[in-house]
């Protein structure tokens, strides 16, 4: 999983809440478990016309959000089901950091778990980054893991909070693999001391 600690990029406006994992990425999209070539399925439905042509009118498609990294979003983020297919079209669009004033826990966790921030803020500072947002190619924030604050266009700052240990993760680019990766010596040892006490284990 790729470190988390500074990024700076596009950030699109989305003032829409309750956004559940379906329009994020459409169940037509769930049939693989690959983590790679979901981004074209992001918001399908919103993102694309019936006919299969491109829906000039949705955020995303706009020729100064079609290259964004930060998604700033209404309330309630990723409820509905539970599919992890959501964060992974997310990631392969582009989007590393999401800025709500809610998310659904599973959602919220599996953004840690695929080197996605997920970011909470209060309806006044959501309505600050918003406005930021909407200000097209100018509409550049820089999001500091290590400080956690948020940076907008003419300078201004947000301080927001996020668990130690998911920060840690994120910082170091620690999924649950990693995770367990740092502890392979122990693990070797131990698998070691197995072979010569249990050799019939």
């Amino acid at each position: 999983m790729d470190k988390f600690t500074t990024l700076t990029g596009v950030a699109a406006p989305l003032p829409v809440v309750n956004v559940d994992t379906d329009m994020i990425i459409p169940k037509d999209y769930l049939k693989t478990i690959k983590r790679t070539g979901l981004g074209k399925g992001l918001f399908a439905e919103a993102r694309f016309n019936d006919d299969g042509s491109v829906n000039p009118d949705f955020v995303l498609n706009k020729p100064a959000y079609q290259n964004a990294r930060i998604l700033v979003a209404g309330d309630n983020f990723g409820c509905g089901s539970s599919r992890e297919h959501a964060p992974w079209a997310l990631l392969d669009f582009g989007i590393r950091c999401v800025i709500s004033t809610s998310f659904a826990d599973i959602f919220y966790n599996n953004c840690f778990k695929n080197g996605i921030l997920p970011i909470v803020v209060s309806q006044e500072n959501l309505d600050k980054l918003m406005d930021d947002a909407s200000r097209g190619s100018n509409a550049v924030l820089t999001v500091d893991l290590e400080s956690q604050e948020i940076t907008g266009p003419d300078g201004g700052s947000i301080k927001f909070d996020i668990d130690a240990f998911k920060r840690h993760c994120l910082l170091n680019g620690l999924d649950d693999i990693g995770l367990t990766m740092e502890k392979a010596s122990s693990i070797t040892s131990y698998e070691k001391t197995l072979e010569t006490t249990r050799p019939w284990a």
